[in-house]
């Protein structure tokens, strides 16, 4: 990060500190590292967590505006709202990785969860695992209450050929979130040409086209170059709707054209999951409220980046494009173009996470790192380079001292570590030769 970048930001974190201690909140505290303020709210028992990346992007008069517009809105309505009839209509689905603080979740696909959050005029707020409680319903009530509230908007025309369609959100539309909707999905297939595979790479960023493409392979490329430049990424497999309309990973057998890119976009979110783990304590103060600024959508501050082909932007209602308005085939990035293993985000690399101590007590966490094998493709391997008790990651192979070993010649020594998601596997030493 360059030193005027680490300025800015420096700035926008003293303007956001300045505002909330004069508004009350005393114990607001910056995080550098993780670019967030925390705060704790009268009468709430756990911290908020307020991301500040969506800020950066307004400048000037413009941003301190938005800072003092969302300290009002806290003032006059801090936690979350106290009867279920008030909270029902604000609810929103969300589909995140790692996220700050325990909040309420349930996993929905490989390394990614549905969270809910309240959503107001001014900021996102993720439920907490005991707040339906609070409301005198269940947690399945409030999931299904959140999706509910989702527009589940359809496209309109029909796509003569295969396209590409980009879903930009303004805040509002949550358009990501729509993958957890049952059929939504599979609805478009007459607009994109085909049955339709989905990338999510970022929370402001939902890419659509059609299976069998000549775009799905530049796609693949495309979402991980801006997953891996996000600081809100979400994933950057691909996606498609299974037999009963629910969204599940997409596959590409082996011998396939998108084997490979299928097999590396799987290990490097696995990749991304695990350093975030690593780099981030576990919060033993309780689940901390997580409080998102609304307006711009994420990632907003920096430079557009290459268009794909066929490519229309669909804001809250959508068409497909006439073929003559999309560009050509030439704009889409070739495989080649993907970053190498050395440019998947180790634990300290990850945006958004702060570093801190591995709690006392407990073994070290094993890293994970993305290889490719040759003929093998593209395998993570785990690193457990002393003789040591250490907890691995979930890999296709781990690093033994100097040996390379399979996973499955490991097994049988591994136990499951409680309480770790992703899922990690405590080994107490080097098994013997």
């Amino acid at each position: 990060m360059g030193l005027l970048r680490r300025v800015a930001r420096a700035r926008l974190a003293g303007l956001v500190i300045r505002r909330l201690r004069r508004a009350g909140f005393a114990d607001a505290k910056y995080d550098a590292r993780g670019f967030r303020v925390r705060f704790t709210a009268d009468g709430d028992e756990t911290p908020t967590i307020l991301e500040l990346a969506p800020l950066l992007a307004t400048r000037g008069g413009r941003r301190r505006e938005r800072v003092d517009r969302f300290v009002a809105g806290l003032v006059r309505s801090p936690g979350l709202p106290l009867d279920w009839v008030q909270a029902r209509p604000l609810l929103r689905p969300v589909l995140r990785g790692g996220t700050p603080g325990t909040p309420l979740r349930r996993p929905v696909l490989p390394f990614l969860s549905e969270f809910v959050v309240v959503d107001s005029p001014d900021t996102m707020t993720y439920v907490g695992p005991e707040q339906p409680a609070g409301w005198g319903v269940s947690a399945e009530e409030v999931f299904e209450a959140a999706r509910a509230n989702l527009s589940g908007a359809v496209l309109h025309g029909v796509a003569n050929e295969p396209v590409v369609v980009r879903f930009v959100d303004d805040g509002d539309a949550y358009w990501t979130s729509h993958l957890l909707l049952p059929h939504w999905l599979e609805r478009l297939a007459g607009q994109v040409g085909g049955v339709p595979v989905a990338f999510a790479p970022e929370r402001g960023t939902l890419l659509v086209t059609a299976d069998g493409s000549d775009h799905l392979e530049g796609l693949f490329a495309l979402a991980e170059e801006i997953y891996a430049a996000s600081s809100r990424p979400i994933t950057p497999m691909g996606y498609a709707s299974d037999e009963n309309g629910c969204t599940v990973p997409y596959q590409a057998p082996p011998g396939t054209p998108l084997h490979r890119a299928v097999t590396r976009a799987e290990r490097v979110l696995a990749i991304r999951e695990y350093a975030r783990q690593a780099a981030t304590q576990p919060d033993t103060a309780g689940a901390p409220n997580t409080a998102v600024p609304r307006g711009r959508p994420a990632g907003a501050e920096r430079p557009a980046r290459p268009t794909p082909p066929n490519q229309a932007e669909v804001p809250n209602q959508a068409e497909v494009p006439n073929q003559a308005e999309v560009p050509n085939q030439a704009e889409v990035p070739n495989q080649a173009e993907v970053p190498g293993p050395a440019e998947v985000p180790g634990p300290a690399e990850v945006p958004g996470v702060a570093e801190l101590p591995n709690p006392a007590g407990l073994p070290d966490l094993a890293e994970l790192r993305l290889v490719d094998s040759g003929e093998r493709g593209w395998r993570t391997r785990a690193l457990w380079e002393r003789n040591e008790p250490i907890l691995l990651p979930t890999a296709d192979e781990v690093q033994v001292g100097e040996n390379v070993c399979l996973w499955a010649e490991l097994a049988a020594h591994l136990t499951m570590a409680p309480g770790f998601e992703p899922t990690r596997w405590l080994a107490t030493g080097w098994p013997r030769a």
